[in-house]
């Protein structure tokens, strides 16, 4: 490298408190007084001697008026000799004055990193991945977060941050169609609990994969894509599971909302609110059913609808008096002035 030659050759000076300057020549230190009369190494006073110098290149120092010791032009040609040297033996090019290397030991290196990805990095985020997607809080799994962060921020490093992200990306998909199979095949009578199951394990899998790719996050998905990785996971759950069951879990919530306790409330509150979560568009396909557990779903009240809201009020509690639920001691009620 350019940088590596020049840190060879060219002195080093640094002055302490005592004005003594010392120069380091390719790793080895030599310490002279401003004055010229003090040195570690004997040698001829205003000049340096340096083993392996570039024959024909005279190495001198001159001192200006404050006894600063300064580079002659010659140092300076030594120098420019020594970089074109190397530059000859391993030459980096530039372009628009950054430096390069050439197409092929570029495409060479490209080749081994990404071939150390594929063997070694991705591998181990794959099984990683596995037992956090099939995680559940009252279970133990044996995965070291310190370790999936540590690939992952290897990755990043390395410029493996697209490759890491399709395969993320990839890796998710492939778990959810499987999830999609399998409440595909389930009976009907258990599809929304089956429904809120996997959503209530994909939701607290997230919560442990989306931290420890959060270098991931912050220096590629967020700065290049515009976008935020939980975003696009739970987009994933939206698209390959919930898009394709919302139909018929629509008529089967509906179904259960008329008949209470058919479902248990909590299944009921959790289903409903994560398909809110998932897409709030699908509340205008059952705009009564999210309206018991979302608030504000419903346009405000006008006061030309006063009457049709008392007359749906007085028909639910006939049909809660109809199904055994009693309205309770009406004699401690306020008789009403009307009456």
């Amino acid at each position: 490298m350019i940088m590596d030659a020049l840190e060879d050759d060219i002195l080093d000076f640094k002055d302490d408190q005592n004005h003594n300057y010392c120069a380091n020549i390719s790793g080895r230190t030599r310490t002279t007084r401003s004055q010229g009369t003090d040195s570690t190494d004997a040698q001829a006073p205003g000049s340096l001697s340096v083993p392996g110098e570039t024959p024909g290149c005279k190495r001198g120092t001159l001192s200006d008026s404050k006894g600063l010791t300064k580079f002659t032009d010659s140092d300076r040609d030594c120098a420019s000799s020594k970089v074109r040297e190397t530059a000859n033996m391993a030459p980096p090019s530039t372009v628009d004055g950054k430096r390069t290397i050439d197409s092929p030991s570029k495409f060479l290196l490209n080749a081994m990193a990404v071939e150390d990805y594929r063997k070694n990095h991705w591998p181990n985020l794959e099984k990683a991945i596995d037992r956090l997607l099939l995680y559940n809080p009252t279970d133990h799994i044996s995965v070291s977060y310190a370790q999936i962060y540590s690939y992952v921020y290897r990755c990043v490093c390395q410029q493996h941050s697209e490759l890491l992200y399709n395969d993320l990306i990839m890796k998710i998909t492939s778990h959810l169609q499987q999830v999609s199979i399998h409440l595909e095949a389930s009976p009907p009578g258990n599809v929304i609990e089956n429904f809120n199951d996997a959503l209530t394990q994909y939701t607290a899998s997230l919560q442990c994969i989306v931290p420890v790719f959060m270098y991931l996050n912050k220096f590629y998905i967020e700065s290049k894509l515009n976008s935020d990785l939980r975003k696009d996971l739970m987009k994933l759950f939206a698209d390959q599971v919930a898009e394709k069951h919302v139909n018929t879990l629509m008529s089967l919530l509906i179904k259960a909302h008329s008949m209470p306790f058919q479902v248990q409330p909590s299944t009921m509150a959790s289903v409903v609110k994560g398909l809110y979560s998932l897409q709030p568009e699908w509340a205008k396909l059952a705009p009564a059913l999210f309206s018991g557990f979302i608030p504000q779903i419903n346009p405000p009240t006008e006061e030309s609808l006063l009457s049709d809201y008392a007359a749906y009020d007085k028909k639910l509690q006939m049909a809660l008096s109809m199904n055994g639920f009693p309205r309770g001691d009406q004699s401690l009620k306020r008789t009403s002035d009307d009456s």
